[in-house]
């Protein structure tokens, strides 16, 4: 389940262009001016779609052997979902009955807790999200998978108090050109970020080349929601950008478990919140893909803790070695 929603500061008013943050224009009359001291605006409550910046410290992000263990398990379980819910996705068949099937291999098979269900407000086991819905797509029994749609399901799974999070697009019968290419290309985009991860590289490193590769092919980046810090908290820091200027942002070390979870768009990157307060769509209506890991950074390189059997991840290795 992807991170909150970036904070970004607020850009000008009216009549604010240029002139100094401390110092806002007022008018009092028609024929004269002053200015004043601008007065910032009080904290807002919290949004369950927003990041709040805590000021963690980086000792709080380095996960214990005990802990990276536990999120071993929980991210191995994660992925079993995916691998498990595959063969259930087929036309005619509703969001809500891969809710309900997630739900129970997680309870009575996994013994494991399905993390969405009631984390601020939201109702369901997993997110589902077709065609052009970015993410946090809520499971709906009205919801009918159709020929041609692709979907992406969301797991997350709490066991033994630590969470797995994960996410894979999957086909419903035959899609088109640019619905195959979309996907295609939003997995390589993870598979890059991937590839560079290790002690020393920077969250910068990772989104920048995540939206090289987006963007050299004519897709465009989600910049509202992100990746995610994860480990005993569901959503903790940092916050993990895809998008972004190398050697930037936070240095990663060895011990730190975050999730990489690129949302592409086949075309404009904003965004629309619809009014249940979660579902995030396309602002044109165009398709979007989105794939997701929780990795642990090793001395050397990389773990991918919710990593699939059908995936090819070899070159991670290879990358280490050298």
């Amino acid at each position: 389940m992807c991170g909150f929603r970036v904070n970004r500061p607020r850009p000008p008013g009216p009549g604010q262009r240029g002139r100094p943050a401390s110092m806002r224009e007022v008018r009092v009359c028609r024929k004269a001016a002053r200015f004043i001291p601008y007065t910032p605006r009080l904290p807002q409550p919290p949004c369950p779609h927003r990041q709040r910046r805590t000021g963690t410290r980086m000792s709080t992000l380095i996960k214990t052997p005990d802990e990276i263990e536990k999120m071993r398990t929980a991210g191995r379980l994660a992925g079993e979902v995916l691998t498990m819910i595959g063969e259930h996705v087929r036309p005619g068949v509703s969001t809500e009955e891969l809710n309900s099937i997630c739900h129970d291999y997680i309870v009575n098979v996994q013994g494991a807790v399905p993390a969405p269900l009631n984390y601020r407000g939201f109702p369901k086991s997993i997110c589902t999200s077709i065609n052009h819905v970015i993410c946090h797509g809520i499971p709906s029994d009205k919801k009918l998978l159709k020929d041609g749609d692709i979907i992406n399901i969301d797991v997350t799974i709490i066991k033994d108090g630590y969470h797995g999070d994960t996410s894979k697009m999957f086909f419903v019968g035959q899609p088109s050109i640019l619905a195959q290419r979309l996907v295609k290309v939003t997995q390589e985009c993870l598979y890059k970020a991937l590839a560079l991860v290790k002690p020393g590289c920077t969250l910068g490193d990772i989104g920048h080349v995540i939206q090289q590769h987006a963007q050299g092919q004519r897709f465009s980046v989600v910049r509202e929601y992100c990746g995610h810090g994860i480990g005993k908290i569901f959503h903790e820091e940092p916050q993990v950008l895809h998008y972004g200027k190398p050697g930037t942002g936070m240095k990663l070390e060895a011990g730190m478990t975050f999730t990489i979870e690129p949302m592409i768009n086949a075309g404009t990157h904003h965004t629309k919140l619809l009014p249940d307060g979660w579902t995030v769509v396309t602002k044109d209506h165009k398709l979007s893909a989105q794939w997701e890991h929780t990795i642990l950074v090793t001395e050397t390189g990389i773990e991918v803790l919710t990593a699939r059997p059908e995936e090819d991840l070899s070159f991670l290795a290879s990358d280490r070695a050298a």
